[in-house]
């Protein structure tokens, strides 16, 4: 197993269950016609986005996200939290393959993904199209190259969404933040902003139909999402993290922060950096 692939506790028989509202055969069909169309659609702009400028790649590629997710039956539901100048390393509690496309669909940004996604017939192109920047999990060596190429973007004033966790949850828990990417803030100076995924039903209730754990397949998890009638994703912005003028930020600080912003935990009293109004400061 990878060292970038720590296994989460989630399983779809112990975690996910059917919808309490379920779509008909032919919706089923239609929204899987929908969601072919939409990807063959975004092909020719994904083959020629490089030759475009960052704006309209990142604008691009969040109406292509939104057009997915609707002819998929997804709802958006934001949370917005108070607007930020320049780029922030985004990230988010991991739960689904669906988690970029619903970042994505929520602030312009590019990704970071695995490399194995660069390997897919077709979303190769899509994901390579919307500027995602790939991480090879099975060879660490190449991790300070990805570092600073995600640094490098934050640098040139785009937001990037990271997945710190490393594996997915159903969405009743969260796994530890692997520190890495964090480095990419420290680095280049700017903020890092968490964002809340959640997924649930029209009346609020936790739907884990769209989550993408354990041994599932794509497919199986998709035809999940398709039969869910009145799937709601959840984002909440939370305020950004700073940590300008502190030489002693660390990376695992940063996480730690980010990730009790996520959960609500307290922070716990270390000596290290907590979250505190929207900055960094030491812990009592």
């Amino acid at each position: 197993m990878s060292l970038w692939l720590p296994e989460g506790p989630c399983t779809v028989a112990s975690c996910v269950s059917a919808p309490v509202d379920a779509a008909g055969r032919v919706r089923r069909a239609s929204r899987l016609l929908g969601a072919l169309l939409v990807v063959l659609a975004g092909l020719p702009w994904a083959l020629v986005a490089g030759r475009f400028g960052d704006t309209r790649q990142a604008v691009a590629t969040m109406l292509w996200a939104r057009a997915f997710l609707r002819v998929l039956g997804v709802r958006l539901a934001v949370r917005p939290g108070e607007p930020h100048a320049g780029g922030a390393l985004l990230v988010a509690n991991h739960i689904s393959w669906l988690d970029p496309l619903v970042v994505a669909a929520t602030v312009p940004c590019r990704a970071v993904a695995k490399a194995e996604i660069a390997r897919w017939p077709v979303i190769r192109s899509l994901v390579a199209g919307g500027g995602t920047i790939f991480i090879d999990r099975d060879r660490l060596s190449t991790l300070p190259a990805t570092v600073r190429v995600v640094a490098g973007a934050l640098r040139d004033g785009r937001s990037v969404v990271a997945f710190p966790e490393g594996t997915t949850w159903c969405g009743r828990g969260m796994g530890p933040f692997r520190p890495a990417m964090f480095q990419a803030a420290i680095d280049s100076g700017a903020p890092v902003r968490p964002i809340g995924l959640r997924f649930c039903d029209r009346e609020g209730r936790l739907a884990t139909g769209p989550a993408f754990v354990g041994d599932d397949t794509l497919l199986a998890s998709l035809l999940r999402v398709v039969a869910a009638r009145g799937l709601v994703a959840e984002v909440t912005m939370f305020p950004v993290i700073t940590h300008e003028g502190r030489d002693d930020v660390t990376r695992r600080a940063l996480a730690e922060a980010a990730r009790t912003v996520l959960t609500g935990e307290p922070a716990p009293v270390t000596g290290e950096l907590v979250p505190h109004r929207h900055e960094l400061t030491a812990a009592a």
